[in-house]
């Protein structure tokens, strides 16, 4: 139910507004290009500047849009355990099916309290959580022995790992149990077919924001066995991944859909827009993938 390539979708913006309109069109577009579920309201969908209104109208709308055709996992994260908690409950009764909830930004919980943070949200809401663990953002790092007592939890399906580091793979199924089935999903598309080959089921993309049928393909092409049509996809692409955080996401993948008259390249402060060198690079990188422009 969830593998393969998986957009982290971007809420467009149209006057400093949420364009519903257009965020209806990337869901079809998605949906269409045969991307396997999808993440609305998660880091590239801008969700730290999001109103919490603003955040719950778009999980609904993703939900109402994707009418059952996919799984939505909706973006569920806080550093508060109440407010995701809040989110978590929200993403369950319009429909979600499973949450993504980060690990806690800014206030440095150690393993201990990472660990109570998902067991309060699964001891209070009846529905699938995947982990997700982005140092990089977050500044603490939810630890594998952390994640194999956290998978021992009902609720908890999976991970969405950015660490990057690909060993993380084969560590967590060997602290799991080859015969429990954890869903270990890529938050970095510039290795997502490295983590496939560890055994991973797929990846959050920011990437297929721009080509989600290129990034189906490639996972499609891995699931088939045929790695040469899978690496040459991910050779295509690369420089694409590397662009899309040339600048602070999710500015350059709102640029590249701008590029295709497919959403506005409004961001909200603090982030800003790409500047003459990134915007540069991006149309390169389009170029490369294929992108007439």
């Amino acid at each position: 139910m969830f593998s393969g390539s998986i957009p982290a979708l971007v809420t467009p913006f149209r006057n400093g507004l949420v364009d519903k309109t257009a965020f209806a069109a990337l869901v079809e577009r998605q949906i269409a290009g045969g991307s396997a579920a999808l993440v609305p309201v998660g880091t590239t969908g801008e969700t730290s500047t999001l109103s919490t209104e603003e955040h719950k109208a778009v999980v609904s709308l993703c939900v109402e849009v994707a009418a059952g055709r996919v799984p939505v996992i909706a973006g569920a994260g806080s550093n508060a355990t109440e407010e995701a908690i809040d989110l978590v409950r929200h993403a369950k009764a319009v429909g979600a099916d499973a949450a993504l909830v980060v690990c806690p930004y800014y206030n440095k919980p150690n393993q201990a309290g990472l660990f109570a943070h998902f067991k309060a949200i699964n001891d209070a809401v009846a529905l699938p959580v995947f982990l997700y663990n982005v140092p990089g953002r977050t500044i603490v790092d939810l630890m594998p022995q952390t994640v194999a007592a956290l998978a021992a939890l009902p609720n908890v399906i999976g991970i969405k790992d950015a660490s990057d580091e690909m060993e993380r793979v084969a560590l967590h199924s060997h602290l799991i149990g080859p015969d429990e089935q954890f869903i270990q999903l890529s938050g970095e598309d510039s290795s997502a077919l490295a983590h496939r080959a560890m055994g991973g089921a797929g990846c959050i993309s920011v990437t297929a924001n721009v080509l989600p049928e290129a990034c189906a393909a490639m996972h499609a092409a891995f699931d088939d066995g045929d790695l040469e049509t899978a690496r040459a996809i991910n050779q295509r692409l690369v420089l694409l991944h590397r662009a899309m955080f040339c600048s602070p996401s999710p500015g350059p993948a709102k640029y590249a859909l701008s590029r295709m008259g497919l959403c506005t390249d409004e961001v909200r402060l603090p982030i800003t827009p790409p500047d003459a060198e990134a915007r540069a690079q991006i149309d390169a990188a389009l170029r490369h993938a294929g992108v007439n422009i």
